[in-house]
């Protein structure tokens, strides 16, 4: 799942990243995303979770959607792990929870 303002965030970081790396193409993965990902409605949270209100529309999005995993790397992120029962976790921990076969 993935709310409008997490797309919008990414488009915007992707432009950055272009700007910065002109090597750096985020257009396909985007593109995988809109095409790919449910856009669920994630109202927004009550009160500031964590140190960078701006990404608490992660953890609403994971609210609406029911979502109980974040991988982020994201250290306001990080701090809040365990809200409302939603772990988040770097993704080098999500490959080896996650994807390795062991």
């Amino acid at each position: 799942m993935i709310s409008q303002e997490i797309l919008e965030e990414y488009q915007r970081v992707g432009e950055t990243l272009a700007d910065q790396f002109p090597g750096v193409d985020l257009g396909p993965i985007l593109e995988i995303l809109t095409v790919k990902a449910k856009l669920t409605l994630s109202p927004s949270l009550p009160e500031p979770v964590s140190d960078n209100p701006d990404d608490d529309k992660f953890l609403a999005c994971a609210l609406a959607s029911k979502a109980k995993l974040i991988v982020s790397g994201d250290k306001h992120l990080l701090n809040v792990s365990g809200y409302r029962g939603i772990d988040i976790i770097k993704p080098r921990q999500f490959v080896d929870d996650y994807l390795k076969k062991g």
